[in-house]
Order: C-alpha cells, then sequence, then structure tokens
C-alpha cells in the first residue's frame, strides 16, 4: 500500500529528500510513484500540512 498526496500539498520540498528509494516527483501538487513506494511513511512524518497518507 502506497502513500499518496493530497491536493492540501503546497509544494514545499520537505518530504522528497526525505523518500528512500526517490518515489516522489515534483510539480504543483507532488506526486509519489506507487510502483515505487515502500510504504514507509518518511514523507508524511515530515510534511508540514499533512497532505501525505497511506492510500485507502
Amino acid at each position: 500500500m502506497a502513500y499518496v498526496i493530497t491536493d492540501d500539498c503546497t509544494a514545499c520540498g520537505t518530504c522528497i529528500d526525505e523518500c528512500p528509494v526517490e518515489a516522489i516527483s515534483e510539480g504543483d501538487i507532488y506526486k509519489i510513484d506507487p510502483d515505487i513506494c515502500t510504504d514507509c511513511g518518511s514523507c508524511a512524518d515530515v510534511c508540514p500540512v499533512e497532505a501525505i497518507h497511506p492510500e485507502e
């Protein structure tokens, strides 16, 4: 189960450096590649606007 980034994302860049497998790509709203994500949660732990959650 991968993590997803919601529309609340402010593209601050905090999460991108935390991902150990480089699954996050930049954009107006960042995106997580579910095929690469290892479900570690590091990105969600550092997101200042709590825009990253486990996929439901």
